[in-house]
């Protein structure tokens, strides 16, 4: 008897492995994404109501507050959770979602999909080859005015060390955003 009762106990906590294409199928949707950012960011194993999980949405699609939205935002993405995006999602195991009560919570493998939500977008990679291109173009541009305009000894060292720190500064500020990105 024990046994049977601690296998079933096993089985629902451990959440049962997604495949790659159905992550990448759940996670294709931005309305999907923010639900599960939503309710990500809840305590552990809290119930939100369909109403103000729509409301969140709609709030973020629209670039907007709750208190801002209008009527028809908040129903057409109402309607598109109730009838799409949440029972697909419960299909899938991503979420536990209670039609008939309007509840809403992260089921157990809504983990797997975790490390791709996070993953920072096109829109929030850093382009740091920029930022020392234009440091080494200063460089170059000082290195020609010294030989130009005959800069002092002092001086050019002076004006080549700004570069130096330069570098230094935006090696720092690289290392850092990458290693709270790996955090």
């Amino acid at each position: 008897m024990e046994t049977a009762a601690s296998d079933a106990e096993t089985e629902q906590s451990e959440p049962e492995d997604l495949s790659l294409d159905l992550i990448f199928e759940i996670l294709k949707n931005s309305r999907r994404r923010e639900v599960l950012h939503y309710l990500r960011d809840l305590e552990d194993d809290e119930r939100v109501s369909l109403g103000e999980l729509a409301e969140h949405v709609a709030a973020i699609e629209n670039d907007t507050t709750t208190d801002a939205l209008t009527s028809s935002q908040r129903k057409r993405v109402y309607v598109g959770l109730y009838q799409c995006h949440l029972p697909k999602m419960d299909d899938m195991g991503v979420v536990d979602f209670n039609q008939d009560r309007g509840h809403v919570r992260l089921a157990p493998a809504a983990e797997h999909l975790m490390e791709y939500l996070d993953r920072p977008s096109d829109e929030a990679v850093v382009d740091w080859h920029h930022y020392y291109a234009v440091v080494s173009g200063i460089g170059v541009a000082i290195l020609g005015l010294s030989a130009v305009m005959g800069f002092s000894g002092g001086v050019l060292l002076t004006l080549l060390g700004l570069v130096v720190a330069t570098f230094a500064f935006c090696s720092g500020v690289h290392w850092l955003v990458d290693a709270r990105a790996e955090a």
